[in-house]
C-alpha cells in the first residue's frame, strides 16, 4: 500500500524520504485500525445459528420410555444403499406443538402454512433466575423489562425463553428435573404472560429451551391450552438461544408436515 505522498515521491523519481515513509506508515496503521471495527460491526450485523438438537435415541424425553429407537434397515454391503428405520413420537427432540396438540379441532401440522413458520424473534433471558429457581417462569414483568430495554415486541413474533437449561441436556434426569415424588422441575412461560403476549402483542409462537412451554411443575398445562386455543404453536427443546441477539433475528421453523400431525420434529434456524 502506498500513500499519496509516497506516490508523489515515486513519480518525481526521487528517493523515498524518512518523512514520507513515516507518513505512509501512519496511514497504513490508521486504515488498519479503521478496518477492524468495520469487520467487527459487519459480524455483529449478520449471523446464522442452528437452534436444533441432533435427533438421537438418548435425547431426554418428557417421560422415561418415550425415547426414540432406531435400527439399520438396509446396508450398502447387502443392499447397495444405507437406510435406517426409526420409531419416534412427534413430541421428541426439537419439535413443534401444533394447535391440535391440545385444542380439539385445532390445526394440525399440514395446516400450518410456511408463512407462519418464518417470523421475527425475540429472546427473553431468565437464566440467572432459573439457576436459583428451576420452577421459575417468564412473567409479564419480564416482558415489560425486556421492552423497556429492547423495544416493543413485534406482531407475529416468536417469543423465545432462554433459561440456560441446555447445559443439562446430556443428563435426562437433570434436564427433566424429576424429584423423589416424580414431579418435573424446569422453567416455562406463565399463563399470565402467555395471555398478555397474545392479547397485547399478537404473537405467533412461543419457544423454550426446555421440554415444555409450561413449567415442569404444571399438571394442567395452562400455557399450552391458552396458546393452542388461540391457534398459535409452540416450539420446545431449542438449542443455542444464548447465541442469538435479544431482538432482530428471524427464525425459520422447518416443521415436517406429518399427516394428521399434532406437531412434529423441526429444523429450526435463526438468521440476523
Amino acid at each position: 500500500m502506498c500513500t499519496e505522498e509516497c506516490l508523489k515521491q515515486a513519480s518525481r523519481g526521487g528517493a523515498l524520504t524518512r518523512r514520507a515513509a513515516l507518513i505512509g506508515a501512519a496511514a497504513i496503521a490508521a486504515s488498519a485500525t479503521m478496518a477492524e471495527p468495520a469487520r467487527a460491526s459487519a459480524a455483529h450485523r449478520g449471523g446464522l445459528r442452528d437452534l436444533t438438537y441432533p435427533l438421537t435415541t438418548t435425547f431426554p424425553a418428557f417421560a422415561p420410555g418415550e425415547e426414540a429407537s432406531r435400527r439399520t434397515f438396509v446396508t450398502i454391503e447387502e443392499n447397495g444403499y444405507y437406510m435406517q428405520e426409526w420409531r419416534i413420537l412427534e413430541h421428541y427432540g426439537t419439535h413443534v406443538d401444533a394447535p391440535g396438540h391440545f385444542t380439539p379441532g385445532g390445526r394440525l401440522s399440514t395446516e400450518i402454512p410456511a408463512s407462519e413458520l418464518v417470523t421475527p424473534a425475540v429472546v427473553i433471558d431468565i437464566a440467572a433466575r432459573a439457576a436459583r429457581d428451576p420452577d421459575t417462569t417468564v412473567t409479564v414483568d419480564d416482558i415489560r423489562r425486556f421492552e423497556r430495554r429492547y423495544g416493543r415486541i413485534p406482531r407475529d413474533a416468536a417469543v423465545l425463553m432462554y433459561s440456560g437449561w441446555g447445559a443439562k441436556v446430556g443428563d435426562p434426569d437433570a434436564y427433566r428435573g424429576t424429584d423423589a415424588a416424580g414431579v418435573l422441575h424446569f422453567p416455562g412461560f406463565s399463563p399470565e404472560a402467555t395471555e398478555w403476549l397474545l392479547r397485547h402483542r399478537r404473537i405467533r409462537s412461543l419457544g423454550v429451551d426446555t421440554l415444555s412451554i409450561d413449567p415442569g411443575t404444571s399438571s394442567t398445562f395452562d400455557t399450552h391450552l391458552i396458546l393452542t386455543g388461540a391457534d398459535r404453536y409452540g416450539v420446545e427443546n431449542l438449542a443455542n438461544l444464548d447465541r442469538l441477539p435479544r431482538t432482530g433475528a428471524t427464525v425459520f421453523v422447518g416443521l415436517i408436515p406429518f399427516q394428521e400431525g399434532s406437531g412434529g420434529q423441526a429444523r429450526v434456524l435463526a438468521t440476523w
